[in-house]
C-alpha cells in the first residue's frame, strides 16, 4: 500500500493493539487502570520535556519519574484533598527552573497532562465503566472518521498554518461521527439526549489537543514527540486529543449541571 493510504498498515496494528491494552484496563479498572494512567501520563510528560531539550536520557527519566511517583500517590489510594493536586506543580516548575527555552510551554502541558490523567482515573472510580468508554469512543471515532474523510474528501484545510494535514472535511465528520456515539449512549443509557451535544463539544475539545499538540511540536520541529509506537509516534501523539477532551470533560463536570446527564 502506498500514496496517501501508506500508513494505513502500520496505524492499524498499533491501533489495535493500544486498543486492545486501554478497554481491557477500562474494563478492570482499580489498579490496572490506575497503573496505565500513571504510565501513559509519565511518557507523555517525557515526551514533552525531550522534543524541547533534545536527547537528555538522565533528565528525561528524572522527569518522567517524578510525574509517575506524584501521580501514583494520588491515585492509589493517596490524599483525596484538591491541595494535594499542588504537587502537580513540581514538574511544570522544574521546567520553569531548568529548561532554556519553552519554559512556560512545557509547564502548561506538563500541569494539563498530570491533571487529565488524575481526571480520567477519578473519573472511572466516581461515574463508572460506561461513560470512560463514552469518552474515549467520542476520541476514536473522532479521530478514525477525520483521518478518512480527510484521506478521501480533502478540501479546504482546518488551520494550516498549525496542523497543514486537517481538514475542515475531516474535521467535520469527526463532529458527525461523535454524535452518533452520543445518540446511541443516549438511547441506551439514562444519560438524556443532551450527551450528543456534549459528544460533540468533548469531539471539538480533542480535536484541539491534537492541534495544540501539533502547534507544540511545529515550534520544536520535529514531525512526532517520540518513535514509541509504529505508523503512530509516541504517545502524546495518540493520546493528546484524549487529553483535551479529559480537560473539557473535567470542566463540564466540576462546574456545569448538566441536566439528565447523570455525572
Amino acid at each position: 500500500m502506498s500514496g496517501k493510504w501508506g500508513d494505513l498498515s502500520a496505524r492499524v496494528w498499533s491501533g489495535v493493539a493500544m486498543a486492545v491494552v486501554g478497554i481491557g484496563a477500562i474494563v478492570l479498572g482499580g489498579v490496572w487502570f490506575q497503573m496505565l494512567v500513571v504510565f501513559v501520563t509519565a511518557v507523555m510528560v517525557w515526551e514533552c520535556w525531550i522534543m524541547i531539550r533534545g536527547t537528555s536520557p538522565v533528565s528525561g527519566m528524572l522527569i518522567a519519574a517524578g510525574v509517575a511517583s506524584v501521580l501514583s500517590a494520588q491515585v492509589f489510594d493517596g490524599p483525596a484533598t484538591r491541595e494535594f493536586l499542588l504537587l502537580f506543580l513540581i514538574a511544570p516548575v522544574v521546567g520553569l527552573l531548568v529548561l532554556k527555552r519553552e519554559r512556560l510551554t512545557f509547564a502548561i502541558f506538563a500541569l494539563a497532562i498530570q491533571v487529565a490523567g488524575w481526571g480520567l482515573v477519578h473519573f472511572r472510580l466516581d461515574y463508572g465503566f460506561t461513560w470512560l468508554i463514552w469518552l474515549v469512543s467520542l476520541v476514536v471515532v473522532t479521530d478514525i472518521a477525520g483521518y478518512f474523510a480527510g484521506k478521501a474528501l480533502g478540501g479546504p484545510k482546518f488551520w494550516p498554518a498549525v496542523s497543514p494535514k486537517k481538514t475542515w472535511s475531516g474535521t467535520a465528520a469527526g463532529w458527525i461521527a461523535a454524535a452518533l456515539v452520543g445518540a446511541i449512549f443516549a438511547a441506551f443509557t439514562n444519560a438524556g439526549w443532551v450527551v450528543v451535544a456534549m459528544s460533540v463539544l468533548l469531539s471539538f475539545a480533542g480535536q484541539m489537543g491534537d492541534i495544540a499538540e501539533s502547534a507544540f511540536k511545529r515550534r520544536q520541529g520535529v514531525k512526532d514527540s517520540s518513535a514509541l509506537i509504529p505508523g503512530h509516534g509516541g504517545l502524546f501523539d495518540r493520546f493528546d486529543a484524549l487529553l483535551g477532551a479529559a480537560l473539557a470533560l473535567l470542566l463540564v463536570a466540576e462546574v456545569l449541571n448538566v441536566p439528565g446527564v447523570d455525572f
